[in-house]
């Protein structure tokens, strides 16, 4: 015979080899009683899942046993992902959300996702070609989705988080040599690009961010450009636009990322005859030119689309006997540059605009290893000289 519920253990009975258990967790719309229900091996084992379900029901965060993976990651894009993160961020999730995540793991029940299913998703990922980066993205979008989920109680750990962590390995990106960067200069100086060329070269700059520097945040008696917005193509959420993407200046989100460029007289000088030819250009375009504030606008001062700048750039290389290159290749080559002439890395962290030095030496330690070695010379030269 069953054995009599104790106090306060609601529905306990047993089921041919299992013990089962029951419990209200409230009323639905239509004022129907809602029941959750829980399994297990022991009775005590039952007894303890309906008291977790109790005190869930008190703090008001009663997991939902029927969510999938792909309702609540839909939900999360939807509704809680907006406002969080910029727009193209938010559109490259809501991407990773589409193609990868929900394939593979949307039918699942979000309760009962294990790290195990998650884990053989990067392997299966990295079987079909995926890059320790993708893989790596993949990873961050749904250990973020699954914090939120964590924090309404629909799930009690975030299987995403104890997952194994995909290793990105550190590519050495292809720089410029000074003589090439010399004869890349000389080659585009008359270029109307030739300015953005010139400064994305010298400071390490990302595309986006040399193409989204403005006039106002130059100051000509101090020599310094601050910066704090990057032009940018994003998807287009106006649906009678009609177009795809849109081109936007937006503020850079990091406090890093927003920084002061302490500018040579050279580049100054050069400034100071863009401002006077575009001056000229207002004039010339009357009411067709769309101030923007803009130091490096489109030709009627609208900014410019950053796709149409790399292909420029590149047939720019191509005219120098450079070959193809890509505009961030100007910022692994200003980096470097500034190394081989001895900035500290510190400064040139500053001045690319990483988060940390840690970023800078993971990503360009291996270009002062010249340095390294002449303090290892110097100082075994102290301990063991004559």
């Amino acid at each position: 015979m069953t054995k009599r519920r104790g106090n306060g253990e609601d529905s306990i009975y047993k089921d041919g080899d299992r013990w089962r258990g029951a419990v209200s967790v409230g009323y639905d719309d239509k004022g129907r009683r809602i029941r959750k229900k829980v399994s297990g091996r022991t009775r005590a084992e039952v007894a303890r899942k309906l008291k977790e379900v109790r005190e869930a029901v008190d703090t008001g965060t009663v997991p939902d046993d029927r969510i999938t993976v792909k309702a609540f990651l839909e939900r999360w894009v939807s509704v809680n992902l907006p406002g969080t993160v910029a727009e193209s961020t938010e559109d490259d999730y809501a991407d990773m959300v589409r193609l990868h995540l929900v394939p593979a793991l949307g039918r699942k029940k979000l309760n009962k996702l294990t790290v195990a299913e998650v884990d053989r998703l990067w392997n299966a990922k990295r079987e079909a070609g995926y890059a320790a980066n993708s893989r790596k993205n993949m990873r961050n979008v749904l250990r973020r989705a699954l914090a939120q989920a964590e924090r309404e109680g629909l799930v009690t750990r975030n299987v995403a988080a104890l997952s194994a962590a995909p290793r990105a390995a550190q590519r050495e990106g292809r720089t410029l040599t000074l003589d090439q960067a010399k004869n890349l200069l000389r080659s585009v100086e008359s270029h109307r690009y030739g300015g953005a060329i010139t400064i994305a070269l010298a400071y390490g700059l990302r595309r986006g961010e040399v193409l989204g520097l403005l006039w106002r945040n130059l100051d000509w008696e101090a020599g310094t450009l601050r910066l704090t917005h990057a032009v940018k193509r994003i998807k287009d959420r106006d649906k009678n636009s009609g177009r795809k993407t849109r081109i936007v200046l937006s503020e850079l989100k990091t406090a890093k990322s927003r920084r002061t460029l302490v500018l040579t007289p050279e580049i100054v000088s050069k400034l100071r005859t863009l401002h006077a030819d575009q001056a000229k250009a207002r004039l010339a375009l009357g009411e067709a030119w769309q101030n923007h504030g803009l130091i490096f606008p489109s030709e009627v001062g609208t900014p410019t689309d950053p796709d149409n700048f790399s292909h420029t750039f590149s047939k720019l290389a191509q005219r120098a006997g450079l070959g193809h290159w890509h505009p961030h290749e100007l910022r692994h080559s200003g980096a470097s540059l500034m190394l081989a002439q001895g900035t500290p890395l510190h400064v040139v962290s500053e001045i690319l605009g990483h988060a940390g030095i840690a970023i800078t030496k993971d990503t360009y330690g291996h270009l002062i290893v010249d340095d390294k070695r002449a303090a290892a010379e110097a100082m075994s030269g102290a301990l063991f000289g004559g």
